[in-house]
């Protein structure tokens, strides 16, 4: 598929998203015969919208099997265990995600066109709302105490005093039409021709388009535990 004809039906996608036509944005997504881990991610905001919780599902397994390092979208996909209750699956997701942060406090997805900034702490709350699931109340707090290092300190005592409470949290998730938006200038240079006629859409992004077609050889499939997470953020603060 040419990246050009992918960048105007992503583009089209998107402009049906911004006025809520997730049908349509679906329907427009679907054309592309070789989706990115990004245009899958959007699939699935998609069908979240629609409250299409096992089409969301299925649609973020594509979107990690296409960029198996993309810590928001273990991040939205462990949310989305959560509603379904699968709840092991979901602490692994979140596992995974706090590993793929590779230390950072947070992550700016904008230079990937989602505007969307994934704390660390998000991640730890999401890890806390499984275990309350759970009814491991003690893990959940603990996970949060542990959080609460990385500041957000406000976010975090409201939930702590739900725990102690015995109240579940509800999952986080990326908002609403909060979705990954092809590059502007990539957009306006498909309306420009060369003298060929040939759309002028610059090599990086190619490049770019043909990178993310790499497909990763397996999935991954572990089963989590509290101490594997407490490993795996605590190795992450080292």
């Amino acid at each position: 598929m040419l990246y050009t004809e992918l960048l105007r039906l992503w583009d089209e996608s998107v402009q049906a998203v911004d006025v809520k036509d997730w049908k349509r944005a679906l329907a427009t997504l679907e054309q592309i015969s070789e989706p990115t881990s990004r245009t899958f991610f959007n699939t699935a905001s998609a069908h979240l919208a629609l409250g299409q919780l096992d089409l969301a599902m299925r649609a973020l397994h594509f979107c990690i099997s296409k960029d198996e390092r993309l810590a928001v979208g273990f991040f939205q996909r462990a949310a989305v265990m959560m509603q379904i209750n699968r709840l092991e699956e979901a602490l692994s997701d979140c596992i995974w995600a706090q590993k793929h942060m590779r230390g950072n406090v947070v992550i700016d997805y904008k230079q990937l066109g989602l505007r969307f900034k994934l704390y660390s702490w998000q991640v730890s709350y999401n890890a806390a709302a499984v275990y309350c699931r759970m009814g491991q109340w003690e893990q959940a707090r603990d996970v949060l105490l542990l959080a609460s290092q990385a500041g957000r300190g406000t976010n975090i005592d409201a939930a702590l005093d739900s725990i102690a409470k015995k109240e579940v949290l509800a999952p986080l998730l990326v908002p609403e039409g909060v979705v990954f938006r092809p590059r502007k200038q990539d957009v306006e240079q498909l309306q420009q021709r060369d003298f060929l006629g040939k759309p002028k859409v610059d090599d990086e992004s190619t490049k770019n388009y043909q990178l993310s077609q790499q497909l990763p050889s397996t999935l991954f499939t572990f089963t989590a535990s509290f101490h594997l997470y407490q490993a795996a953020v605590c190795q992450e603060k080292l």
